[in-house]
C-alpha cells in the first residue's frame, strides 16, 4: 500500500470517528441537562411550570440554531457550523452548571439551545457527506451512538446524584467532552461545501426540492411526536394512571430507549437487506401496534412493552429520514438537511404538549393514540424514503 493511500485511509477513519463522536456528544449533552434539571431547579429556586417554559425555550432556541447552521454552512461549510454548535453547547452547559441566578440560567439555556439546534443540523450534514463516500448505510450506527451516549448520561447523572455530588459536575464533564470533540473536528470533520455559493444570485441556484423536504420533514415530525410523548408522559402515566410501584415507573422510558437503540443498531443491516421503505413501514406498524397496546391494555407489563414498541419507530425513522434528506439534492444537501431538521422541534413540542392538554390520569393511556394516529396518517409519505 502506498503512503498516500495509507494516509487517505487514516483521514477517512479519523473523519468517520469524529462525526460519530459528534452524534455521541449531542446525545450525551441533551440527556445530561434533562436529567440534571430537578437538581438545577432546586438550586436556582424555580417551579415545574418554569422548567416547562425553559424546555419550550430550548426548543425555540434550537430552531434558531438550525437556521444559524444553515447560514454558516452556506458561507463556511458544515464543519464550521458543527464546531461552532459544539462550542456553544459547552458554554451553555458550563453556565448552567455554575449559576444560581435565574436570569443567567435563562441566558445559558438559550445559548445551549442554539448550540443544540446547530449540532442537530450540522452533524446530519456531516453524516450525509460521510454517507456519500461509503457504499453501505451508516446513519443507523451514527444515531445508535447518540442513543447509547444518552443512556450513559442518564446512568452517570444517577450515579453522581446517588453519591450526593453536585449535579453540575456531570454538566461540566459533558461540556469538556464537547469541547474535545469540537477541537478534533477542526481538523477531522469534512471540509466539503454542500450548499449554494454565498454570492450566487437566487436565479442561478438549483431549486431546493420543496416537496421532498416537506415529505421527509413530516416523517421526522411524526417520529419526534412519538419520542416527545413517551419521554414526557410515560413515567407519569405509569405512576398516576396505573399506580405502578415507584421502582417500576421509569421502566417505560427505559424500555423505550433500549428498543430505540436496538432499532438503530439494526437499521443499517436491515436497509441493506430489504431497503429503506420496507424498514420504515415495519417500524411504523410496530409503533402503532405498541400505542394501541398502551391505550387498550391498562396493565404495567403491557404498557412497558407498548412503550418499547413505540421506540422502534423513532429509533428507525429518524436515521432513515436524514439519510434520504442528504441525497435528494447532493449539491445543496446542507440546506436541505437544515430545513428538514426544523420539523424535529415542531414534533418535540407537539408530543410534549398535546397529550397533557387532552388527558390526565388513567385516560392518559388512550391519549397515546394521538401520536400513533399522526404517524399512521403520514405513513404514505414513507414512499419518499425510496432512493431514486
Amino acid at each position: 500500500m502506498s503512503e498516500r493511500a495509507g494516509a487517505g485511509m487514516q483521514t477517512r477513519g479519523a473523519r468517520r470517528g469524529a462525526v460519530a463522536a459528534s452524534y455521541a456528544a449531542q446525545g450525551l449533552g441533551y440527556a445530561t441537562i434533562v436529567t440534571a434539571l430537578p437538581a438545577i431547579k432546586d438550586r436556582v429556586g424555580i417551579d415545574d411550570a418554569t422548567v416547562s417554559l425553559l424546555l419550550l425555550g430550548t426548543c425555540l432556541a434550537a430552531a434558531a440554531g438550525s437556521i444559524l447552521a444553515d447560514v454558516i454552512a452556506v458561507r463556511r461549510g458544515s464543519r464550521a457550523a458543527l464546531v461552532a454548535g459544539l462550542i456553544a453547547q459547552a458554554v451553555g452547559l458550563i453556565a448552567v452548571a455554575v449559576t444560581g441566578s435565574f436570569p443567567v440560567l435563562l441566558a445559558a439555556v438559550v445559548v445551549y439551545g442554539v448550540g443544540l439546534g446547530a449540532v442537530d443540523a450540522s452533524s446530519n450534514m456531516q453524516g450525509a457527506l460521510l454517507q456519500r463516500r461509503r457504499p453501505h448505510p451508516i446513519f443507523g450506527r451514527l444515531y445508535a451512538g447518540y442513543t447509547a451516549a444518552a443512556i450513559v448520561a442518564t446512568l452517570g447523572t444517577a450515579a453522581v446524584l446517588g453519591m450526593s455530588a453536585p449535579a453540575g459536575l456531570t454538566l461540566i464533564v459533558t461540556a469538556l467532552v464537547q469541547l474535545a470533540v469540537a477541537a478534533w473536528g477542526i481538523v477531522a470533520f469534512d471540509p466539503a461545501h454542500a450548499a449554494h455559493a454565498a454570492h450566487d444570485a437566487p436565479r442561478d441556484r438549483t431549486p431546493l426540492p420543496r416537496r421532498a423536504i416537506w415529505a421527509v420533514g413530516a416523517i421526522v415530525f411524526a417520529a419526534f411526536v412519538i419520542d416527545s410523548a413517551v419521554s414526557s408522559w410515560s413515567t407519569i402515566y405509569l405512576a398516576e394512571g396505573l399506580d405502578a410501584a415507584p421502582a417500576l415507573t421509569p421502566l417505560g422510558y427505559t424500555a423505550y430507549l433500549v428498543a430505540m437503540l436496538a432499532a438503530r443498531l439494526a437499521a443499517d443491516p436491515a436497509v441493506r437487506a430489504i431497503g429503506r421503505l420496507r424498514v420504515g413501514v415495519i417500524a411504523t406498524a410496530i409503533a402503532v401496534l405498541g400505542a394501541v397496546v398502551v391505550a387498550v391494555w391498562p396493565s404495567v407489563p403491557a404498557t412497558i412493552a407498548g412503550f418499547a414498541a413505540m421506540g422502534v419507530a423513532s429509533g428507525a425513522l429518524v436515521p432513515l429520514a436524514f439519510a434520504r434528506a442528504g441525497e435528494v439534492l447532493p449539491e445543496r444537501s446542507d440546506e436541505v438537511i437544515a430545513r428538514v431538521n426544523l420539523f424535529n422541534y415542531g414534533g418535540a413540542v407537539a408530543g410534549a404538549v398535546v397529550l397533557g392538554l387532552v388527558a390526565a390520569g388513567p385516560s392518559l393511556g388512550a391519549a397515546f393514540l394521538i401520536p400513533a394516529a399522526i404517524l399512521a396518517a403520514l405513513s404514505p409519505l414513507l414512499r419518499t424514503l425510496r432512493r431514486r
